[in-house]
């Protein structure tokens, strides 16, 4: 089974669960962001559907975020970024040539969380951390 046939229907699950209704223009939006296997800006969204309402394209890619399936990404120059979260806790890189996003996940990054938490009154409810890169397309073609 591909990566899209499984997240589509847990994308619009996800919505349903929530009590959103499944209107057309919501499921475009749900089927092409499961198709989506790199980053994508809302704007990148709106110019791929032009028969969605951007406000349509907007509020999903909310609804989604706040159901946590999706990531927001912030980008160097204030702009954002989006990707599915693919399910396990994990961390991203954003080539800053090209926008590229990549997910990571390394053992050692945790264990410095840990370590941090244990030092912070109080108790950690998430974080957030990107690494900005030039990834190795960008590279190999400078």
């Amino acid at each position: 089974m591909t990566l899209s046939a499984r997240a589509n229907p847990d994308l619009l699950a996800t919505l349903e669960d929530r009590g959103y209704r499944v209107t057309r223009p919501r499921r475009e939006v749900v089927n092409l962001l499961g198709q989506k296997q790199e980053g994508f800006s809302a704007e990148e969204v709106c110019a791929e559907l032009p028969g969605v309402g951007r406000a349509t394209v907007y509020r999903s890619i909310k609804l989604l975020l706040e159901a946590g399936v999706v990531c927001k990404l912030m980008l160097p120059n204030g702009g954002q970024k989006y990707s599915l979260a693919r399910g396990e806790h994990h961390h991203h890189t954003v080539c800053v040539m090209c926008g590229t996003v990549g997910e990571f996940r390394d053992s050692s990054v945790e264990r410095v969380l840990r370590t941090i938490g244990a030092d912070i009154p109080g108790k950690i409810v998430g974080h957030r951390m990107e690494f900005y890169i030039t990834c190795q397309d960008c590279l190999d073609t400078s």
